[in-house]
Order: structure tokens, then C-alpha cells, then sequence
């Protein structure tokens, strides 16, 4: 069964709207208005729309945070994808680890950022949960009350290289240089965070879980299900991804389906500083890559094969 691990009051969450100005050269936002709690911002996040993908002034719901963290295990990288049911949205998605960033972190959503992973990124090995750190922080332990976790062996998380256009709260500009994007569908600012995880080499039998809060009645509710890890590995080639998704236990690789998957639309076309789509096929973003997946042999496939090698012994070549 899965196992609660926290519990909160949904309603101790407030953020707040945002005014954005956006030119070719760089983005600018700083909060308007008075705090909302979690519902109040639920409902402002509604459809909106600009004429220029490049220029425009527009008030938003809120501001979100994402991480494409690339996971640094055995030698090889890996993007870190996780599975969430959408309820404000009735859709189910592979997405970055990701959430909304609290009023008084809005000038340093990097802060939110780390965090996320913290809650989100569970690696568990069979002498306890690993802990973290960035730089010379140590991320939170969210679990601690329930989860033990391990004193020793944290993987350590480094930023990769930003974005070329620089992101602006108020007039202090973001350290790392997150990519951002407004998404017009929910009325919101993202910003992504590239960052590296590096799994220490003694950190062995490794297993990967995904955790996220669910709105419950009258609370958030995380909870972990053994049975359903949630979280994927997509392997990188020269930085590049590849076609494939993994789930890891015990240090063990186990392919994923695909079938009738869908990506947040953070993976989804965009134009200028925008994104128009709630969310994008898998098959859709390999052809967007120009990537192409692993062929199955199918059963037709495989009898096809051995009909024309029976008939290359029946039939003679012509002579030449």
C-alpha cells in the first residue's frame, strides 16, 4: 500500500500574481497585487493571449519552477522525467520535476527550484534515503519523519549552463539563467533550471522514486507507492536524448512504455517567449527531435524476414 509521509494545509501556501514585460532582449517580472492561496490561483489561471511572441506587457497568474535535472549514474546521463495526474487540468503527462514558487521566494526561485528535487527525487538505497547537496548547501530532508535518512554519501547537484537571455525579477537578474516561457493556456511564468545530479560511486543497489503532493479534501497529501516509482530516466548520447524511458531498482534498468504517452508542455514548440500547447505526444516530440525510436520486431515483421530468406535459397539468382 502506499505509504503517507506528510501531510499540510493547503491553505498556508500564498503567492502572488506577476506583471511581466517581455522585449527580444530580455525578460522582466515583478508581483502585483496582494497574496493568493493555492485555490485563488488555481482560478486565475485561465486562458490568455498576445499579438507579439517577442514584445508584449501582460499580468499573470503566477510563477512557476522546473528542473531538467540529468542525472549522472554509472557513467552515463539521464533526464529526469516524472509522472503527474494534472487534477486542475484531467490529464496525466511525464513532466520535469516542478511546482510553484511561494511569495517570498520569488526573487530567488532557484531556491524553490532545489527544493522541489528534494521532495520530488527519491533515491533510496538499502541503507536509507540519500540526502542532497547544492554546492555547499545541504537541501531539506522533507521526510525525516518518517524516511531515514543517510548522514553520508550525498548526491550533489551543479548548474549547467543557462539560458542566453537573461530573466529578470523586478531589477536583480537570475543567477543561473533559467530558461522562461509564459504558458498562455494557464496564465502563467516558467522558468527551467538545468542542473546535474552526480549519484556518489559507493551509493550502490540504487532505486528511484517519485513523490507528489495531492490535494486531499482539506489537504496536500505525499505519499510513496513501491509499486508505481513514477519516476523515469531518459538516457542522453553525446548530451542528446535518446528514445527510450527507464524506470531503476536495485540498480536495475527496466524499460518504460511509451504507448500513448504524453509530455508537459514544456516540451512542447516555443515561439519567441511563448507556449500555446497544454501538453505534446511522445511520438509528436521524437519527430519534433528528429528522433526516432527503437523498432519492435512484430510477429508480421519477423515472418516477412523469414519468408524472403527461404526464398533467396528457393529462388537462383540471375545470371549476370
Amino acid at each position: 500500500m502506499p505509504r503517507t509521509l506528510i501531510r499540510k494545509n493547503p491553505s498556508n501556501f500564498k503567492t502572488l500574481p506577476l506583471f511581466v514585460e517581455a522585449t527580444p532582449e530580455g525578460l522582466t517580472y515583478q508581483s502585483v497585487g496582494m497574496p493568493l492561496n493555492f485555490a485563488q490561483t488555481l482560478q486565475r489561471r485561465k486562458p490568455v493571449s498576445v499579438a507579439d511572441a517577442e514584445r508584449f506587457s501582460l499580468e499573470l497568474a503566477n510563477l512557476g519552477v522546473s528542473v531538467r535535472v540529468t542525472l549522472h549514474w554509472q557513467n552515463r546521463d539521464y533526464w529526469v522525467l516524472v509522472r503527474q495526474r494534472r487534477q486542475d487540468r484531467g490529464d496525466v503527462v511525464l513532466k520535469l520535476i516542478s511546482g510553484y514558487v511561494p511569495a517570498h521566494e520569488l526573487n530567488i526561485p532557484l531556491h524553490t527550484a532545489i527544493q522541489e528535487i528534494a521532495e520530488e527525487c527519491l533515491l533510496e538505497t538499502p541503507e536509507g534515503w540519500l540526502g542532497g547537496r547544492f554546492n555547499d548547501t545541504w537541501l531539506p530532508a522533507p521526510y525525516s519523519s518518517a524516511l531515514h535518512y543517510r548522514e553520508a554519501l550525498p548526491f550533489r547537484l551543479t548548474p549547467l549552463s543557462g539560458s542566453a537571455r537573461p530573466v529578470r525579477c523586478a531589477n536583480l537578474q537570475l543567477l543561473e539563467r533559467p530558461r522562461a516561457y509564459v504558458h498562455l493556456p494557464t496564465a502563467s511564468l516558467q522558468l527551467i533550471y538545468d542542473l546535474r545530479l552526480d549519484v556518489p560511486k559507493e551509493a550502490k543497489s540504487l532505486s528511484l522514486f517519485h513523490v507528489d503532493e495531492r490535494l486531499e479534501g482539506d489537504q496536500l497529501v505525499a505519499r510513496l507507492d513501491r509499486k508505481r516509482p513514477d519516476l523515469y530516466l531518459m538516457p542522453l548520447q553525446d548530451g542528446q536524448p535518446l528514445p527510450e524511458l527507464y524506470t531503476l531498482k536495485k540498480d536495475q534498468l527496466y524499460p518504460a512504455s511509451t504507448r500513448g504517452l504524453y509530455l508537459a508542455e514544456s516540451f512542447a514548440r516555443q515561439e519567441g517567449w511563448l507556449v500555446r500547447d497544454e501538453r505534446i505526444r511522445w511520438k509528436d516530440w521524437l519527430r519534433q527531435q528528429g528522433l526516432t525510436p527503437p523498432e519492435k520486431a512484430t510477429g508480421l515483421a519477423r515472418l516477412r524476414g523469414k519468408a524472403r530468406q527461404l526464398l533467396k535459397k528457393i529462388v537462383p539468382r540471375k545470371a549476370i
